[in-house]
């Protein structure tokens, strides 16, 4: 089974194709994206996750659009908490002759990666403005900012900013700052850097914290994601 990925023509959005021939389960870690992607006669819509999802490798080849934090809710006409922790077929989302008509233009494809990417920017085209709030939002909590100060910072009331963000990111803003902030420690995680150095380097509060979140959000241990 192989991996590999590239930025998309979709902004901000990256595309990625998965060889089949594993065995097993894949675990799909949390990272407030939202993916629109194919298999064989399937397309399909991965909602945002709130914990490690786990997947079965398979034989199957997988091609995948992974889109930025809040920007697939208006691509699909869907809020993202409605799709919070779930894969459902694109017909689900979307009107079903649509539906159809998109998997039926990957599906013929010479090149399905390129058939996908066409369908993403197609839909980004017929989509309406992006919410000015997503890069906002998205900033400011990954800087380590307060629900408080990330609502002052972009105009909206704590609650105003909680349902602004269950719109766009399937969850409120604490629990999307914690895959954030996750998400920015995996890469010296899997580095092997010491748990401790990575505690005090990422706004944890200690070693302790840093474990617990690991184990809420990856569902194992920080060990069992460094090398070795």
């Amino acid at each position: 089974m192989g991996y590999r990925e590239r930025p998309s023509r979709v902004d901000r959005a990256v595309v990625w194709q998965r060889t089949g021939g594993g065995s097993g389960q894949v675990s799909v870690l949390p990272d407030g994206c939202m993916d629109l992607i194919w298999t064989a006669g399937t397309l399909m819509v991965a909602g945002p996750d709130s914990r490690a999802a786990q997947v079965r490798a398979g034989e199957a080849d997988l091609v995948g659009i992974r889109f930025a934090p809040g920007t697939a809710p208006a691509l699909l006409g869907v809020p993202a908490v409605e799709l919070l922790d779930q894969r459902v077929e694109l017909d689900a989302v979307v009107p079903a002759a649509a539906a159809r008509a998109l998997l039926d233009r990957v599906d013929n494809a010479p090149d399905r990666v390129v058939a996908l990417e066409s369908v993403a920017v197609a839909l980004a085209a017929a989509a309406p403005p992006p919410d000015p709030m997503v890069s906002g939002i998205v900033d400011a909590l990954a800087a380590g900012g307060s629900v408080a100060h990330t609502a002052a910072d972009t105009g909206l009331s704590p609650r105003m900013l909680h349902r602004r963000s269950l719109a766009l990111f399937g969850y409120g803003p604490k629990m999307l700052a914690r895959i954030l902030r996750f998400q920015r420690a995996l890469e010296p995680i899997r580095a092997g850097t010491p748990a401790a150095e990575i505690a005090a380097g990422y706004g944890y509060s200690d070693q302790a914290h840093l474990s617990r979140e690991v184990r809420d959000l990856a569902g194992c241990s920080v060990r069992s994601l460094q090398p070795g």
